[in-house]
C-alpha cells in the first residue's frame, strides 16, 4: 500500500533516544526537552518562545485557557478543520461559531471576518478569540487576520498544526497572532510519534502553558496546587525524536513540494481537476496534496476515485468534513456560503510522503 503520509526518520533519532535512556531522562523534563524547544524557537525566529506538549490538541487547549477563554465565551473558528482544532473550545465550556473558507486560499477569509466583527461590535457580542486553521500545510493570511482582530481587541490564536515549516511572506507559519500551535502527530511532515508545541512571542503566556501542562504544580517542596492543570508535557523520548526530525524539516518540505509539483504536472492538464490554490504570499509545506474533482466534467466523483485508488493499493482521503456539518455541532452558528461544503464534497488528499 502507498500510504497517505508516513513517518520518515532522519537517521539520527535513535542516537538521541539512546542519549536520553543513558541519562535516564525519559520523563517529561530534562535537557533534551529543553533542547527541542530551544531548537524550534531558533528555527521559527522572530523572538518566539516554545513549550512542547503531548499533542496539538493539548497545545490548543492550553493556549485557550492561558488566553482567558472561559465558560460561556464565544470563539470563532474555521469550519474546515480537524476535530482536534475545535474540541478544546468545548473543553473550556466556550461556544464555537464556524466560518467558511476563502476560495483564494482555503483559509479563513479576512473580509468575511471583518464584516462579522463589525456586526458583533455593534451588538456587543464580540468573541473572546478567533482560531483560523492553516490547512494542509499552508498558512492563513496572517497580516490581514491580525489587523481585524487587533482592531477589536480579540485574541488571534492560530491553529498551525498542519503547517510546521511553511512560510507566510518572510516568516514562518506558527509565528503569527497572539499564539499558535503546532502538531507532530505520526502522520505530520515531521513527527515525535505524538506531540505538539505552543508558540508565542509572549513569554508569559508560554510559561503559563508550561505551568498548566505539568499539573499546575506550585513552587514548593511538596505537591501544592492553587489551580488545576493537566498532564500534557512532552516526554524526553518524544523530544529526542523531535530534535532529529527538526534537523531535516526543510528537506522534507522540499521533497513534498516536489511530489505536489509532479501531481500538478501530470494531473493539471485534465479538465475538472483543480488543486488547492497557493497565493504568492505563501510557501506551503504541502503536508498533503489536496485537489478537487468535478464529477460533471470528469464523469467520476471523489468517492469513486478514492475507492478505485484503494483497490489499487493507494491510500487517499477526503478533505476534512466541515465542523458545522458534524452531528456533534448540529445547530451551531455558521457564517458563510458553503464553499467549504463544496470543497469537501469534491476534495481528495493524495499521498505526499
Amino acid at each position: 500500500m502507498i500510504w497517505l503520509s508516513t513517518p520518515h526518520m532522519s537517521g539520527t533519532e535513535q542516537g538521541l533516544i539512546d542519549e536520553v535512556f543513558a541519562k535516564n531522562l525519559v520523563m517529561p523534563l530534562g535537557p533534551m526537552l529543553d533542547r527541542f524547544e530551544q531548537d524550534f524557537a531558533e528555527y521559527l525566529g522572530e523572538g518566539v518562545h516554545c513549550c512542547a506538549v503531548s499533542s496539538g490538541t493539548a497545545a490548543l487547549h492550553l493556549v485557550l485557557r492561558a488566553a482567558g477563554v472561559e465558560q460561556g465565551d464565544d470563539v470563532w473558528t474555521t469550519s474546515m478543520t480537524f476535530a482536534g482544532g475545535s474540541f478544546p473550545i468545548l473543553y473550556q465550556g466556550a461556544t464555537p461559531t464556524f466560518f467558511d473558507v476563502s476560495p483564494q486560499n482555503w483559509g479563513l477569509c479576512p473580509e468575511m471576518l471583518a464584516d462579522a466583527m463589525a456586526q458583533a461590535n455593534k451588538a456587543n457580542t464580540l468573541p473572546k478569540a478567533v482560531i483560523p486553521t492553516d490547512l494542509y500545510g499552508q498558512s492563513v493570511d496572517l497580516d490581514a487576520l491580525q489587523e481585524v482582530c487587533s482592531t477589536y481587541g480579540v485574541k488571534l490564536l492560530v491553529d498551525s498544526a498542519e503547517s510546521a515549516g511553511a512560510n507566510y511572506k518572510d516568516r514562518k507559519a506558527g509565528t503569527g497572532g497572539d499564539a499558535a500551535i503546532l502538531s507532530f502527530n505520526g502522520n505530520k511532515i515531521i513527527t515525535t510519534g505524538g506531540g505538539g508545541m505552543v508558540v508565542s512571542r509572549d513569554a508569559e503566556l508560554v510559561e503559563r502553558c508550561r505551568f498548566l501542562s505539568t499539573q499546575a504544580r506550585d513552587p514548593a517542596p511538596h505537591y501544592q496546587h492553587t489551580t488545576y492543570g493537566y498532564n500534557y508535557r512532552m516526554s524526553g523520548v518524544a523530544a529526542a525524536i523531535g530534535v532529529g526530525q527538526l534537523a531535516v524539516l526543510d528537506d522534507r518540505i522540499a521533497a513534498r513540494r516536489r511530489v505536489g509539483d509532479r501531481y500538478r504536472t501530470e494531473l493539471g492538464e485534465f479538465d475538472g481537476v483543480s488543486f488547492m490554490p497557493e497565493p504568492n504570499w505563501s510557501h506551503s509545506s504541502r503536508w498533503l496534496t489536496a485537489l478537487t474533482l468535478d464529477p460533471e466534467t470528469l464523469g467520476v466523483d471523489r468517492e469513486q476515485m478514492r475507492l478505485h485508488l484503494h483497490e489499487n493499493g493507494v491510500e487517499s482521503r477526503p478533505l476534512w468534513k466541515p465542523m458545522h456539518m458534524q452531528p456533534l455541532f448540529e445547530g451551531t452558528r455558521y457564517v458563510g456560503s458553503g464553499i467549504d461544503e463544496e470543497i469537501f464534497k469534491q476534495g481528495l488528499c493524495l499521498p505526499s510522503s
